[in-house]
């Protein structure tokens, strides 16, 4: 984590800049607090989300009752140096609402299914192979997972061919699924593949 808060503008707001707090893993938007200059300089020293408390009129550290932390990972200053995205591994509920977010209740929405399904297939991992399929595809190895992201991508292409999209829709969600199990067992991540995608379009803007 690597911020100068000289850089920050407290003065515009006040003495306050607000933080938008954005789970690192599915990108979703957790909640919209508050720092000073204190509280940042805080989260910056422990790792652990601190904000000033406008209500309290003090700062207060996330999880303090609850236990629900918010490990930080990264802080980012807007174009003006006046508010702050924190990026979080979220342990627990961002909500004092025992809800994931303070915007809606859906747990990951858009892409960050993505995310939430890796940590669900990390979890089934390391289950009993004999009550789980995912437990049982990874003790089965790569070569057979591989085999099952075959069969799906074939299924997925003969029902973009010639199927209604419900079933292409649910084809490719199960390649997709299958996929993202080949990966955990080679200890790879989704963030993997998008890396390569982010190479290359950087690649293609220098083409010309």
């Amino acid at each position: 984590m690597t911020i100068d808060p000289d850089t920050i503008d407290f003065a515009k707001g006040g003495g306050l800049v607000p933080v938008v707090v954005q789970d690192a893993a599915t990108l979703q938007v957790l909640t919209l607090a508050y720092m000073d200059r204190a509280a940042l300089e805080e989260t910056i020293a422990s790792g652990q989300a601190t904000f000033f408390s406008r209500s309290r009129g003090g700062r207060w550290r996330k999880g303090e009752t609850s236990g629900d932390r918010l490990h930080v990972v990264g802080v980012t200053p807007d174009c003006d140096n006046d508010a702050l995205v924190l990026s979080v591994r979220p342990v627990g509920n961002a909500c004092h609402l025992n809800r994931t977010s303070c915007f809606g209740v859906a747990d990951a929405p858009g892409l960050g299914r993505i995310a939430q399904l890796e940590k669900t297939i990390a979890e089934r991992a390391a289950t009993d192979p004999s009550k789980s399929w995912t437990a049982r595809l990874i003790a089965e190895g790569p070569k057979r997972i591989a085999q099952k992201v075959g069969e799906e991508g074939v299924e997925t292409a003969l029902a973009g061919v010639a199927g209604p999209d419900e079933e292409l829709a649910s084809e490719a969600a199960d390649l997709i699924y299958h996929l993202l199990v080949l990966l955990h067992a080679r200890n790879m991540v989704f963030q993997d593949v998008l890396d390569v995608l982010a190479s290359r379009a950087e690649a293609g803007k220098g083409a010309g």
